[in-house]
């Protein structure tokens, strides 16, 4: 019985791995084959003046909806157009200054040879995604973008499984070639994102997420070690800023520096130690972060220096906000093994 189970997933796992080998070689076999074409079909969509319309039927239809979403997210304006809607009014959707991507394995589809005829009534630029590249679609095609398999991965030689491949491999190779030639960057990539994590790290600044106003603990570095206390308790952020008489930060103390300093003072010297100035007992030239700095700074200052708070500072260097690591963590920005801890300690 063990040797059946044993055999039936030697089997499974032989199959994945040739599926693999048959879909990784469709894609591999593509790269050889690029030529000047590819460049023609780069060039003509980093200069349309409209947007990349994406075509396609079946599980083409698929592929050509995921090409149009990697176009839209690295700066190429577009939409995906299904090949069948478009005859039944979706094709007022198209606009004589857009360029439609078409993808089809065969370039015989019904619904696609209609649609592009439409297309070439109206003078719209065609670039075709497909596995014949003597097809009628290809023929009317402006730009062929060849993705000829020899096979399909499923053991019958039928599904659409390594030309689907492929087609969508193409795809990405179109759209990243286009941005890169656009000097499409990180930071474009986060105003395409702006709800994600990458969105997220680039574009937060630390003003968005400091403690400002009245939530932001403030002392005077001459007031008493006891006012700083309460300071640090009814703000809540686990530590107060001092400042001298321009307003302009000197010190810092946290919760830590309290525990401390009250865990080493007998009972009977308490009371001298609350009348103390807070300039006495502060850490002097503490860390800070400015306010227009990306909120993933302060999160590395933090992760550098095993703090859980920071001052924010203006361009003038008075507190204006602090900013405390649970804030980072429920923005979203990161929560690394050593920032678990530090809450924990917190």
């Amino acid at each position: 019985m063990e040797s059946r189970v044993s055999e039936r997933s030697a089997s499974i796992l032989q199959t994945a791995r040739q599926v693999f080998e048959i879909e990784g070689s469709a894609v591999l076999a593509l790269g050889e084959r690029l030529n000047q074409t590819f460049v023609s079909a780069v060039d003509a969509i980093l200069n349309c003046e409209g947007r990349v319309v994406v075509t396609g039927v079946g599980k083409s239809g698929h592929i050509a909806r995921k090409i149009a979403a990697t176009l839209a997210s690295l700066g190429s304006p577009s939409i995906f157009l299904h090949a069948v809607e478009a005859s039944h009014g979706d094709f007022g959707i198209v606009r004589t200054e857009d360029i439609v991507v078409v993808v089809s394995k065969s370039g015989e589809t019904r619904e696609i040879l209609q649609l592009v005829q439409i297309l070439r009534s109206r003078s719209v630029k065609i670039i075709s995604i497909t596995g014949d590249p003597h097809s009628h679609l290809a023929r009317y095609s402006d730009i062929v973008l060849e993705v000829p398999v020899k096979r399909e991965a499923d053991h019958i030689n039928l599904a659409p499984t390594a030309s689907t491949t492929a087609s969508l491999a193409m795809g990405d190779a179109l759209a990243i070639a286009v941005a890169k030639e656009r000097g499409f960057t990180e930071k474009d990539f986060a105003l395409f994102h702006p709800g994600g994590t990458l969105g997220r790290r680039l574009l937060l600044k630390v003003e968005q997420l400091m403690h400002g106003g009245e939530e932001n603990p403030v002392i005077s570095q001459e007031e008493s070690f006891e006012t700083a206390l309460f300071t640090v308790t009814d703000k809540r952020l686990g530590a107060v800023s001092a400042v001298n008489a321009d307003g302009k930060l000197t010190g810092i103390i946290t919760d830590g520096d309290i525990r401390r300093l009250l865990g080493k003072s007998p009972s009977s010297t308490v009371k001298n130690l609350y009348a103390l100035k807070v300039k006495e007992v502060m850490t002097k030239n503490p860390k800070f972060i400015h306010r227009h700095r990306l909120a993933t700074e302060a999160l590395k200052m933090m992760e550098d220096h095993a703090i859980t708070v920071l001052p924010v500072v203006d361009e003038t260097d008075h507190p204006i906000g602090m900013v405390h690591i649970h804030d980072l963590v429920q923005a979203g920005i990161g929560e690394s093994r050593r920032m678990k801890q530090r809450i924990l300690e917190d």
